[in-house]
């Protein structure tokens, strides 16, 4: 499935504390464009799961690539980098765990210049309620029209 261009985002960065929460904040923008605002918080809490490990476990120096991809379904956020050590799911919480506690799920795959790292939601659009007519309550009086010459 082709994913129009105003749905994906990539960004290549160098991953730093700093970095982390410019990152944050931009995907949060895209998300709220998407008018997806009840996934900023829980698609933002796992991607900072994500590039912290990078930053952790990878170091300042190397790169990685961001990309948020919105089908019209589904949120997929992933990152890859150069570094050939796969994740672990650990059993203390944290980490990953918080990852799939955010998502819908979630993977990794060996790349040939190291691995990538991705969570999904389900996202839909929020679709804005329309006004509907309604009937009148049983008991409501209506408004009936008066003659002017019957008020005087």
């Amino acid at each position: 499935m082709t994913v129009p261009p105003d749905r994906h985002y990539s960004v290549e960065l160098q991953v730093s504390a700093e970095r982390v929460s410019q990152v944050r904040r931009i995907v949060a923008a895209h998300l709220r464009h998407w008018s997806l605002d009840l996934h900023v918080r829980p698609v933002c809490r796992a991607l900072d799961e994500l590039l912290t490990n990078v930053h952790r476990h990878v170091g300042d120096g190397d790169t990685c690539v961001l990309e948020l991809r919105w089908t019209g379904r589904h949120v997929t956020v992933s990152v890859a980098d150069n570094s050939a050590r796969m994740p672990r799911l650990l059993p203390a919480g944290g980490g990953l765990s918080r990852v799939m506690a955010l998502s819908d799920s979630w993977g990794t795959c060996r790349t040939t210049d190291g691995k990538v790292v991705w969570f999904t939601r389900y996202a839909e659009a929020q679709r804005p309620a329309g006004l509907l007519p309604h009937a009148p309550l049983p008991g409501v009086r209506t408004a009936r029209h008066v003659p002017v010459a019957a008020l005087v």
